[in-house]
């Protein structure tokens, strides 16, 4: 099983959709394995967004990133990182489809609802960041054989 690293971004918080977000994932059949509510602080989004912070843009991005606590997600499943970046959409809100989380929820490039992993290498890093071992709860759901074929497991 895959995992990946969703962050209910400050907006997502402040408009009260957190459940609605996160029901989205549940209906589609991932399993929630490790949550937290948290404040970021400057030290660790310099660091989970290195690759921007020498862009003109990265001060509203901190700015925003730090408006509110955010919520950290750890989702699992088959293809979790490819699935949960199509349900987000398009990082441009006025860009996202209908029936993704930016295309329903969000008008906006920044404040566009979560962050979603890229990639299995970069989930891994991201989790990695946000979360210890000991955050992680392994449990069984009767649901797999009614999520997935048996030759999918």
């Amino acid at each position: 099983m895959e995992r990946t690293l969703v962050i209910l971004k400050p907006c997502t918080i402040q408009r009260g959709l957190i459940g609605q977000v996160i029901s989205r994932f549940e209906k589609r059949g991932l399993k929630l394995v490790a949550m937290k509510l948290v404040q970021l602080d400057a030290d660790i989004l310099r660091e989970h967004y290195a690759h921007m912070v020498r862009k003109p843009f990265y001060p509203i991005i901190e700015k925003s990133m730090m408006a509110a606590p955010v919520v950290l997600c750890c989702w699992e499943g088959i293809d979790a990182v490819s699935v949960v970046r199509e349900m987000a959409g398009a990082t441009n809100g006025r860009k996202a489809a209908p029936g993704t989380l930016r295309g329903d929820f969000c008008m906006s490039h920044q404040e566009n609802i979560v962050h979603a992993s890229d990639s299995i290498e970069t989930a891994r890093v991201e989790l990695e960041r946000f979360f210890k071992a000991e955050d992680y709860c392994d449990y069984p759901t009767p649901l797999m054989d009614y999520l997935y074929a048996q030759d999918e497991l």
